[in-house]
Order: C-alpha cells, then structure tokens, then sequence
C-alpha cells in the first residue's frame, strides 16, 4: 500500500507502508495564536493527526513557535510567494513547509529554503492544484489537465532532485474528481515519494463529503496514497470526521465504532431512522472500534448484522437485541436502546472477546421468526 519512500513529519510517519495519516488546516488567523492553537486542540481530538497553518504574513510567521509548542499534532506552515517567510517557519520549528517551488521566487530561492529544512530535518510537501497551475503548462492543461498537473510536480521534483533533497510529499490536486484520479494515477506510476491526496475546494459538507470520498477512496482503494485531506466549505473537524469514515469504510484504519443501517422500507414497523440516529449519537463516546448494526424488521436484520458485534432490530411491541451473529434476547422496544448498550458495556470491561461465528445455518428470516417465540424475561 502507498508510497515506497517514506517521511517523517514531526512524530508522524508518511509513505512507506505507514498507515494512511489525516490531516486537516486551520481556518484562523495564524497570528491569532489563541483561536489557532483552540482550533488544533479540537481538531486533535476529532482524530487530525497533522495540522497545516497558513502562513500569507509576517506576523503569522511570528506566531508559529507558540503554536508549535502549545499543538499536541505536528504543524505544517503552508507558504507561497515569499521564502523569507518559509524561513522564519522552519526557524519557528515547524515539523513541515508546503512551498511551490514555481511561485516562491526562483531556483536560488528554493535552495535557500531547501538548505535550512536539510538542516533542521524538516519536511516539505510540494506539488500542483488545478486553480493554479505555471503559465508554461496552459496550452497542455486544455489538452489534458490531469498531464498538466503531473508535469508541474515533477518539474518541482526535479528541482528539489537537484538539490539532493528528497524529504518530501507530492499532492496533485483538482476540483474535477476524475481528473484528479486520474492525476494521481499517473504520479504513482512516475514517482517512489509519498503522495498526499486531496479533491480542492470540494464544497460544503455533503456535496465535498461525497466528493472527496469517491476521489480519495478510489485511489486509496488501489493503494495510492500517503495522507490526505478532506477541504471542505466547513468547520475543519468535519473535514477529519469525513475523513475517518472513509477510511473505516476501507477498512484502513479503526477509530471508534462503525454503525451500520438498514434504509428501512415499508416493512419497517419501528422507526428504523429514529432508532439509528439515537443509537450513532450514544455511539460517538466510544474510542473503541467495534460495529452495531441497525435493523427495522425481522426478514434481513439477523442476516444484515450477522457481521456486526451488536445488533438490534426493532418490532413495534417487542424487539430483539443480538450479539456476534447470534440472537441475544427478546426485549421491550422502549428499552431496546439501552439494553443494547447495556451489552455493549458489559462486554467491553470484559474484554471485548469476539467468538468463533457460526455459520448461519437457517435462513435469517425463519431464524427470526424462531426467535420471536422466546419469551420476554
């Protein structure tokens, strides 16, 4: 999976085999250390694992080693157009600088910057975005942007090449999701480096969230790509959150519970919406990674959830509550919600053993109908 090569960003490793990292950026004033660092805190706990600042000022710069002091994540200063200030961010210790090569004031202006990141250890990421690509690629980015943007990286690798600098993370972005798949596919195919992913300016949550996760998802499901990040129109934390269910969805990474529910239909004599967005609000104060599912009726729920570690699936009167596959008990629904996570718990301080499943053996709907003679206790 990913990258061959490998950097280091901070304490966070990148390419190589590493897990895929989430990152995220702040929306404050840099300079305003205060709402930036209460920013980070908050994207740290939502599961941000390295956090880019912008960088389009001095006093911004002036405000980085505070920040970097007080974030409990690694901070990325993201800089164009001026190295004195890539500079100054280096020299504030952060553990990454996001330059263009191509806008940051020539080749011996990138060798300064180049220079003092060797020296500190620091990290760069590099790379092209569709919103800004060098006049020089114009004529080709009509013909096809997704070459374009390939070239204008490798034209920044080849300068950091060089300069015998190669502790670096490319990104190739672009609003068009199948550009940017495809952009990204043929930067895998040229490069060993660490790729960081990303669908630019992908919109508010729904739109960007559907985006970013086909754009993103499609190319971590070949295993291309390092570290990403989600831009959505948005509070930052729910970049990171989008980012976590996709990938779950994956199966790449395990943080907190993943709920699975059914769409409910007419056979649905429960609620099954109600019922689920209940059950995902008392879920989100689990750490723990384990999967609940949430059915409306008796003919798919045991068979649905038969994967899922709990499960529940609601009758108007009665309901039942099931466990790794396996048909728990028979409880009232009004109390089916916290029985559930009554299990849940008690299985947890138990050590969260999962038994050997059986295979189903009888058709899910005939095992339903089964079970619904158990007696309430």
């Amino acid at each position: 999976m990913g990258s061959l090569a490998q950097i280091r960003v901070g304490g966070v490793t990148i390419g190589g085999g590493a897990p895929v990292v989430v990152q995220s950026m702040t929306l404050t004033k840099t300079h305003d250390v205060e709402a930036t660092t209460a920013q980070i805190a908050a994207l740290a706990s939502a599961g941000c694992e390295v956090v880019r600042c912008a960088v389009p000022k001095i006093e911004d710069a002036n405000g980085l080693a505070k920040i970097v002091r007080l974030s409990p994540i690694p901070v990325i200063a993201d800089i164009h157009f001026n190295a004195s200030l890539a500079l100054r961010a280096i020299d504030a210790g952060v553990a990454a600088v996001r330059i263009n090569p191509g806008n940051i004031g020539g080749e011996d202006k990138v060798e300064l910057v180049v220079k003092a990141a060797k020296k500190a250890g620091v990290a760069m990421r590099i790379g092209a975005n569709s919103g800004s690509l060098p006049a020089h690629l114009a004529g080709l980015a009509q013909r096809d942007q997704a070459e374009a943007l390939v070239e204008a990286a490798l034209e920044e690798v080849a300068i950091l090449e060089r300069l015998d600098y190669r502790d670096f993370k490319i990104s190739v972005k672009a609003t068009h999701v199948p550009t940017m798949i495809r952009a990204y596919r043929m930067l895998a195919a040229k490069v060993p480096y660490p790729l960081h992913l990303g669908v630019t300016e992908a919109g508010t949550p729904f739109a960007g969230a559907i985006k970013s996760a086909i754009g993103i998802g499609s190319l971590l499901a070949d295993g291309i790509g390092d570290t990403f990040r989600v831009s959505l129109t948005a509070d930052p934390v729910k970049e990171v959150e989008v980012a976590w269910e996709i990938l779950k969805a994956l199966g790449l990474r395990e943080r907190g519970p993943v709920m699975i529910a059914c769409p409910s239909c007419g056979r649905d004599n429960v609620g099954v919406e109600n019922l689920a967005v209940v059950v995902e609000e008392r879920l989100k104060a689990y750490p723990e990674a384990f999967e609940v599912a949430v059915m409306g009726c008796a003919v798919n729920g045991p068979g649905e959830a038969g994967d899922a570690d709990f499960g529940i699936a609601g009758g108007r009167d009665v309901g039942f509550l099931y466990a790794h596959g396996r048909v728990l008990k028979k409880v009232s629904s009004d109390i089916l919600i916290d029985e559930l996570f009554h299990e849940i718990d008690r299985w947890i301080e138990d050590g969260m053993q999962r038994p050997k499943r059986l295979k189903m053996a009888k058709p899910a709907a005939l095992a339903m109908a089964e079970a619904s003679l158990i007696p309430l206790d």
